[in-house]
């Protein structure tokens, strides 16, 4: 019996440098991602380059543009809760192409004042660099899938006042250190 054949073309280092962009691309999805919930337009801007541009639908431009917009769109809202499913990324050196599945709920009010639940899904379709060691966005098309509008209800919370409910604007239990 003779001893097991090395693995010639096998690339450490290669390996390393993917697993470690993948890494920091959905790192940057995080931050975009937390940044909406949490509004904190500095966290979501820093998933992006200085000269990266969004399309939305409801909007296009650049990342300072696009991060005003959501900041603005989503404050107007009693709360939100973005979640990503599966994301494929492609790297080739320093760039990469990404397909990002999303599910979003919007706690809004209809015309009378009522709650409603806005839910969104779709997907996000990027393009990434790396540059001086970081991994950003530098062209994100949000594509919309579907959408459900639903009569909503706050009854769960008032029946059952100690539930610790997510807060935004530095006010969610993750930010004041309520984990202890």
């Amino acid at each position: 019996m003779g001893e097991p054949q090395a693995a010639t073309d096998f690339d450490i280092a290669a390996e390393l440098r993917d697993l470690a962009a993948r890494r920091d691309i959905a790192e940057a999805a995080h931050r975009y991602m937390r940044g909406l919930d949490r509004l904190d337009p500095a966290l979501q801007r820093r998933a992006f380059h200085d000269d990266a541009v969004v399309d939305c639908g409801l909007m296009k431009g650049t990342a300072d543009e696009f991060v005003a917009f959501c900041q603005d769109f989503l404050g107007t809202m009693a709360a939100t809760h973005h979640l990503l499913g599966q994301h494929r990324i492609e790297i080739s050196g320093d760039t990469a192409r990404g397909e990002a599945y999303f599910q979003a709920w919007h706690g809004v009010a209809d015309e009378a004042g009522g709650v409603r639940d806005l839910f969104i899904a779709g997907r996000y379709l990027d393009e990434y660099a790396c540059r001086d060691g970081e991994w950003r966005i530098t062209s994100r098309l949000l594509v919309t899938d579907w959408v459900k509008d639903d009569p909503g209800s706050l009854d769960f919370f008032a029946a059952n006042p100690g539930v610790v409910r997510g807060g935004r604007l530095g006010a969610d239990p993750s930010q004041i250190g309520a984990c202890s």
